[in-house]
């Protein structure tokens, strides 16, 4: 139950008065499980690529509100999720071991799974790990959810990474468990913040979220982007050669056979020319007899964005990089069956090769194990 403090004046002073207490109960407007809902209404017509974090920062009202300011968001859906049993309700959810999170839909084309959730951690109270300001207990405590072992390690990292930063003045106590069930919480708690602006801006002010924020990161509460700043014409025209640049910023298409990758098969991984992201791994590397560099799949699932293009007046599917948005290549449904039927088809020009023996050393070491 969220804490509550109410000011009330009197004649001759200020009298506080605060108690656990429910909100009143109202009628409840959406189903239980509104994120599908507002996910059909976003995706029909829209986006070919989505992606979700499931985060618990505390109170679900303060975390959904925190991620709907991001541009990148597509939307934010208070829930709960790890406890026991279906159908949780609020007056019930705690009991049972439920947590209140946030599930967040996103385009991966323009924010990662580490950024959010480095987002996450710069928006709550990440040491605490009996509550979340003055709401108490387990089921306000932090925690990022993973859904494969890669969100597992980047989450792991980013935690170690702000610990490593000594932001604050004892260890993080985030938990990072793996996804279950999400179940979206009453309507009545969805956009909260919004709806209920009054009460929402005295519970949270009243809470010293903020304050707390404020304390440990003053104005460095934005995103952080990997370390990439998208780079201006000039400076892309000078940092690449004219042939990179008409791929990767023009979308345009080196020749077959008469490139740098197509016959590479050392081991190793292939980034993005522009930014550095690694895209690609020689395992996944493959002759495809086409005259162009062809892989089985990117190094992960979130490496790359595909696209419809119609250029050509044929529906192709292209393949940018997700964060620098590099032109790459196309993918096509006609790649080796026993290895996922697809081949993505890729332009040396847009990628540069990181031999084996030089990842770490060049800041890959992490991904040795994809070769």
């Amino acid at each position: 139950m969220k804490w509550w403090g109410f000011v009330i004046l009197v004649a001759g002073g200020v009298w506080v008065y605060s108690a656990f207490a429910p909100m009143p109960k109202k009628e409840r407007e959406v189903e239980k499980h509104r994120a599908e809902n507002v996910k059909a209404a976003v995706f029909a017509g829209g986006p070919a690529r989505h992606a979700t974090i499931v985060v618990a920062g505390g109170c679900f009202w303060c975390v959904e509100s925190d991620f709907e300011k991001l541009p990148e968001i597509i939307s934010a859906v208070s829930g709960y999720m790890g406890g026991v049993g279906q159908a949780p309700t609020y007056e019930d959810y705690a009991e049972r071991g439920f947590r209140e999170v946030v599930e967040v839909t996103y385009d991966p084309a323009k924010v990662s799974y580490a950024q959010l959730a480095e987002y996450l951690l710069k928006h709550s109270d990440p040491t605490d790990a009996g509550g979340s300001f003055a709401d108490r207990g387990p089921q306000y405590a932090p925690a990022l959810y993973y859904a494969n072992d890669e969100e597992k390690k980047e989450a792991e990292k980013v935690i170690t990474d702000i610990n490593a930063r000594k932001i604050y003045a004892k260890p993080l106590a985030v938990q990072v468990l793996p996804r279950t069930e999400f179940f979206s919480a009453e309507g009545y708690h969805q956009d909260y913040a919004k709806n209920n602006a009054l009460k929402y801006s005295f519970y949270r002010r009243a809470s010293g979220r903020d304050a707390f924020i404020e304390k440990h990161w003053g104005g460095d509460t934005g995103l952080e982007r990997a370390g990439f700043e998208r780079l201006s014409t000039a400076e892309l025209k000078e940092k690449l050669t004219p042939l990179q640049y008409k791929v990767t910023q023009e979308e345009g298409t080196e020749p077959p056979f008469d490139n740098e990758y197509d016959k590479n098969y050392l081991p190793g991984i292939y980034v993005d020319i522009v930014s550095g992201e690694p895209l690609f791994s020689s395992r996944d590397k493959y002759d495809s007899g086409t005259g162009w560099p062809s892989f089985v799949k990117p190094i992960s699932a979130t490496a790359v964005v595909e696209r419809t293009d119609r250029k050509l007046f044929i529906s192709r599917t292209e393949v940018r990089s997700a964060i620098a948005d590099s032109h790459l290549g196309h993918v096509f449904p006609d790649g080796p069956a026993d290895r996922g039927g697809l081949r993505y088809c890729m332009n040396s020009a847009a990628l540069r090769f990181v031999p084996k023996e030089k990842m770490i050393e060049e800041g890959y070491g992490d991904y040795l194990k994809e070769l």
